[in-house]
């Protein structure tokens, strides 16, 4: 229900900007969000949005680099990435909180609805 694409292999300072398409259902009365898994890590939060866009969060990491962004009328989101590093390297996915839960969040377990993933790959 959740179909990422951008992601792709880009040097040091490099822009990549990801999608998420929502097919089948609605998520616009929803929280949405980014998050990352590195090989041998943790799923980690990256950012994530309200319902309706106004409140954002990002993880420090790429606070000031990285930027969120949804079209309810398209049910799509989008994460905008500057000025990449390498540590920026994985695989990056899109979530959706469960209908009504509109609030931002950064805890994997507050979100229902999981992408396949994109790969983000970055070169020193």
């Amino acid at each position: 229900q959740l179909v990422e694409s951008g992601g792709g292999m880009v040097q040091t300072g490099g822009s990549l900007r990801l999608s998420c398409a929502a097919t089948g259902r609605t998520f616009s009365s929803s929280a949405m969000g980014w998050f990352r898994q590195a090989p041998g890590k943790e799923r980690e939060f990256v950012a994530s949005i309200n319902w309706i866009g106004l409140d954002t969060s990002y993880a420090n990491s790429v606070k000031g680099r990285f930027a969120i962004s949804r079209d309810n009328s398209k049910n799509t989101l989008a994460l905008q990435m500057n000025s990449l590093k390498p540590d920026d390297t994985a695989v990056y996915f899109c979530a959706a909180r469960e209908t009504l839960y509109t609030e931002i969040a950064a805890a994997p377990g507050s979100y229902d609805y999981w992408g396949q993933g994109t790969q983000v790959t970055v070169s020193a």
